[in-house]
């Protein structure tokens, strides 16, 4: 056997054993997943199966704010740019800190890996972007999720987009921003529904308001709070209480089937910290507030919770306008009328107090029992007639 064969054998053999021991081969442009192994000062390193760790630059992987948005054990999904077993590397974007060539152009638009751009100028049609020296175009429809209005607050800044097509061999690209955004906003929802479960308190931003309740975003997972779950009070309107963008803690009560997806049920008021509310009850008298005057009547706040007292239920003189005579602020006791154990609104009372407290008196009076009253009174007019005895008595003795 000749050494050049003898060579051709060994390499057989050794290209045998490393497909019989699995260690995984890569391709340039292949997307692979592996788990973030150490974080260096300029690289982070990923398992993604292969004898040595493929390397990722560490400034793809910053935020907004320059921070570094992975840890180790995270999983990390990129692009293979170097395919070398003993130095792989992975993209998780183009041209972030490095010039783009047509083969990355192409690479970034077969595996829609993402690639940088600087937005250098603003016409109605969308934003002209600069792709390391090839000029891109981003439509105005795929600049975000929802409608932009103002182009002009692009200009000057650098942004990932999703390559959509390559036009004129390379020298002009279409790019999409939204398709970028849509992908992210799935995959942090995949990830928000593992922890939506009945009993689960998270963090949400109220992204709409109805008459019936708020909707709540759960990083990219709607979900729904009831007006009566927005509080411990009454609540007569929504937006009394948050309004879209507000920023709420929220806990799971269900997750319901329907025709149209899940439907998730949350409250605001049911939070594990904090204490319930008491319950009025009746013949009970409470000194409230007036939170606010309404048509029909006054919502009034007490300790144990706000209720609506209606105007036939004020002490008002006739032709009188509650409103003037029940300030915002004013205070007044009020007594409990019913409250309804579906949704628990309240209703007060201020006529009804008179009566509460004339029964409560009358209770009082009551508790004196008639034996004490009796017996007092006896002993009062024997102490009387003992007294007159006495006296007689010493006169006669005096003679």
């Amino acid at each position: 056997m000749s050494p050049t064969d003898n060579f051709a054998s060994l390499m057989q053999a050794s290209t045998r054993k490393s497909a019989d021991s699995g260690i995984k081969r890569l391709r340039r442009g292949e997307v692979i997943e592996g788990t973030i192994v150490q974080i260096g000062h300029d690289s982070v390193y990923v398992d993604v199966g292969t004898p040595t760790e493929a390397r990722v630059e560490k400034s793809s992987l910053l935020d907004e704010n320059g921070d570094l948005r992975v840890a180790v054990g995270d999983k990390l999904k990129g692009t293979v740019i170097d395919a070398r077993p003993d130095t792989p590397m992975l993209a998780v974007s183009f041209g972030r800190n490095a010039p783009v060539d047509r083969e990355s152009l192409n690479v970034a638009f077969e595996t829609k890996t993402p690639i940088v751009g600087k937005v250098t100028k603003v016409n109605k049609g969308g934003l002209e972007v600069d792709i390391s020296g090839t000029r891109a175009f981003c439509p105005a429809s795929q600049i975000e999720l929802s409608r932009v209005d103002d182009l002009s607050v692009y200009e000057g800044q650098q942004f990932e987009f999703q390559i959509m097509e390559i036009r004129e061999q390379g020298r002009n690209v279409v790019v999409s921003r939204r398709a970028l955004l849509e992908q992210r906003r799935e995959a942090s929802a995949a990830d928000a529904r593992q922890k939506i479960v009945a009993g689960a308190e998270l963090e949400g931003t109220v992204t709409g308001v109805t008459k019936h309740g708020a909707v709540v975003d759960l990083q990219g997972v709607s979900g729904f709070v009831h007006i009566s779950e927005l509080a411990n009070h009454r609540v007569d309107r929504v937006e009394d209480v948050v309004q879209k963008g507000t920023k709420v803690t929220v806990r799971v009560l269900g997750i319901e089937p329907g025709e149209k997806g899940e439907r998730i049920r949350l409250s605001m008021k049911q939070l594990s910290g904090a204490e319930p509310t008491p319950k009025p009850t009746a013949d009970e008298v409470l000194e409230g507030t007036v939170a606010r005057a309404v048509g029909g009547g006054l919502v009034v706040r007490t300790s144990k919770g706000e209720g609506f007292v209606p105007v036939r239920e004020l002490e008002l003189a006739p032709g009188a306008d509650h409103r003037r005579a029940f300030p915002v602020g004013k205070t007044l006791r009020v007594v409990l009328v019913s409250q309804d154990a579906e949704t628990g609104r309240i209703q007060f009372s201020v006529k009804g107090v008179a009566d509460v407290e004339e029964r409560a008196n009358f209770r009082s009076f009551g508790g004196t029992s008639q034996g004490e009253a009796n017996a007092g009174s006896f002993g009062s007019l024997g102490d009387l007639l003992k007294g007159r005895v006495d006296s007689v008595a010493k006169k006669k003795s005096g003679k």
